[in-house]
């Protein structure tokens, strides 16, 4: 079992760090740690460096979905 590193997960913004890791689990793409500044695609992308607190936001929500969550079904 993981331990879940964002305390307000279940209050994630869209486009967060944490959001965009279970997406990219969701959608079966590999890590690529980033969020975005505001709203998903309609604002600036920005890479997480490891060490900072985005960096293991990302990284717990692609743990999570990971773990608990489910996959884009392409068929």
């Amino acid at each position: 079992m993981i331990a879940i590193k964002h305390p307000n997960f279940d209050q994630v913004r869209h486009g967060s760090a944490f959001d965009r890791g279970a997406a990219d689990s969701y959608y079966s793409r590999g890590p690529d740690p980033h969020y975005f500044a505001g709203a998903t695609y309609m604002s600036e992308r920005i890479s997480c460096e490891p060490g900072t607190p985005e960096y293991e936001d990302y990284m717990a929500g692609y743990d999570y979905n990971e773990q608990f969550g489910d996959r884009k079904d392409w068929g």
